[in-house]
């Protein structure tokens, strides 16, 4: 297997409205497999309450999709070449549209699971193909464009996720956060399948890839592996024997994987955009804004919930403000994207990133809707430039032939920076937050007046407790002050750790090639 050299094949000269029309309708797909996940997180408990899960294997819900999207990604440039663009959209979109019906009829915590896997595997190749589609669909001028309409719909999904599910939730039953697929899934087969139809570069690829079955199994085996082992590392320990078996199970396979995809002939997955130092270096920059990203948009909602105790609505009310702010610096990010360094803008982007999940370093007990106003203002304008650049740095300099393929590597990385993201941040915030509770209780048996106000014990009866045993009673009624208040501390760490990681990644600006601008 030898380093990709090509140039990328001519684009097309001109983008008709059945091009944008169609492309539309794949962002609506996109858009609907992003949203399902964030919509489902805020009503777990209804559906476990509704299908009476045991609370153990309520996280099921959630880790069945995102294994089986996360093997799935990897893949599309493989199924691009066997089926093409246009038909592999419409399949992956009318399962996952099906499989939404099947979620919605399930009556037991086996079948929702099942239906859950198929959601997540053909949901996965949604995002992909869309950014794939970006770059084989539309001439260079517009390919700006077309990548801020697929990275609104990308990043604005997990934004009002919250907002969405928590209404639904309120106003439907849980069966409501699946059947609100059927109809966009329906509109986006179809309108892809009609408008799409003739396009050249959405067709089926001259290359035929057989199935390595070998590097398939390898390849799921590590990923899955992966995924659940970052799930169980906060909760059971980073040196816990399973957490560790399931790393080094990925370790292995992935390796194996590697060396057999790199030897053969025609690979299940195109490793060779790699060689693209771009590309290499712009996946670098997805990871880091999915490790940003996911951490943010699981912060917000874990410290409104469990500190100011909000319920899903007006967190998802909350956190609107990302996404308008999202919305709003769109369209700026188009006009500089095509005239400006996409290295300089990159560092623009992912310092203004870094800033605004470092203002969220400093939170209180107290802290709400307009303390978080401006964080989320910075941080939103900033991702689309986070998005935009990154995104031509990889795939613009890739032949047309690799385009789908580095498209899912590319957007795996994010996904893989989520989840290690994620890990990372529960992992800061369970072991800080036992941390710090011992401290603030370590103050309050000797006596200080001063943490037991500010955690919202009563003075008149902190006084008349001090210096004498607490009874069980008096513990239980403590103990959730003291949990909330060391849970400040740990939730402002995470933020730091996700600034501060955003921030070291501008290094790699400096080993970008400059790509031109028109």
């Amino acid at each position: 297997m030898t380093p990709a050299t090509a140039s990328p094949a001519s684009e097309p000269k001109t983008a008709g409205f059945a091009a944008w029309a169609g492309f539309t309708c794949m962002c609506l797909g996109m858009f609907m497999a992003i949203l399902d996940v964030q919509i489902v997180a805020t009503s777990l408990p209804t559906i476990q309450a509704a299908l009476r899960i045991a609370p153990d294997r309520m996280v099921w819900i959630q880790t069945a999709y995102l294994t089986a999207e996360i093997v799935a990604i990897p893949l599309t440039g493989y199924l691009t070449d066997v089926l093409g663009m246009r038909r592999l959209f419409v399949g992956a979109v009318s399962l996952f549209t099906l499989a939404s019906i099947g979620c919605a009829m399930s009556g037991s915590f086996e079948s929702l699971i099942l239906w859950r896997v198929v959601q997540g595997f053909s949901g996965g190749t949604l995002i992909p193909i869309v950014f794939s589609a970006v770059f084989l669909l539309f001439p260079v001028r517009v390919q700006g464009l077309a990548t801020t309409i697929a990275g609104v719909a990308a990043v604005l999904a997990p934004t009002i996720g919250p907002i969405i599910g928590g209404w639904v939730t309120q106003s439907f039953s849980w069966h409501w956060l699946f059947r609100i697929n059927i109809v966009p899934g329906i509109v986006a087969a179809l309108g892809v399948a009609w408008l799409l139809r003739g396009q050249a570069a959405v067709e089926r690829s001259g290359t035929r890839r057989s199935i390595d079955i070998a590097a398939l199994v390898l390849l799921a085996a590590a990923l899955v592996a992966l995924q659940i082992g970052l799930k169980d590392a906060p909760t059971r320990g980073w040196g816990d024997a399973r957490v560790l078996g399931l790393l080094a199970v990925f370790v292995a396979c992935g390796g194996g994987f590697v060396v057999r995809t790199w030897r053969a002939a025609v690979p299940l997955v195109e490793l060779r955009c790699f060689a693209d130092r771009n590309f290499a270096i712009g996946c670098l920059f997805s990871f880091v804004l999915g490790f940003g990203l996911f951490g943010s948009t699981y912060l917000m909602p874990f410290f409104l919930g469990l500190v100011r105790e909000h319920g899903a609505l007006r967190i998802g009310e909350i956190m609107l403000v990302t996404g308008i702010a999202q919305l709003v610096s769109a369209p700026i990010a188009v006009w500089a994207e095509r005239r400006v360094d996409p290295r300089w803008l990159t560092a623009f982007g992912f310092g203004l990133f870094a800033i605004g999940l470092l203002m969220s370093m400093s939170q209180t007990a107290q802290t709400d809707f307009h303390a978080m106003i401006l964080p989320q203002v910075v941080r939103g304008a900033a991702i689309m430039f986070c998005l935009l650049p990154p995104t031509r740095m990889a795939l613009g300099r890739l032949p047309r032939t690799l385009v789908a393929d580095g498209s899912g590597l590319f957007n795996l990385m994010r996904n893989l920076g989520g989840a290690v993201g994620l890990a990372l941040v529960d992992t800061m915030i369970f072991s800080r937050a036992a941390t710090e509770g011992r401290h603030i209780a370590s103050r309050l048996q000797a006596g200080d007046l001063d943490t037991a106000l500010r955690i919202g014990i009563p003075k008149d009866a902190f006084l008349e407790q001090r210096g004498q045993p607490l009874d069980d009673f008096a513990v239980e009624m403590v103990r959730p002050l003291v949990e909330k208040a060391a849970l400040v501390p740990a939730v402002n760490a995470a933020w730091a750790m996700c600034g501060v990681l955003t921030a070291i990644v501008l290094l790699a600006v400096l080993w970008v090639r400059r790509t031109p601008v028109e």
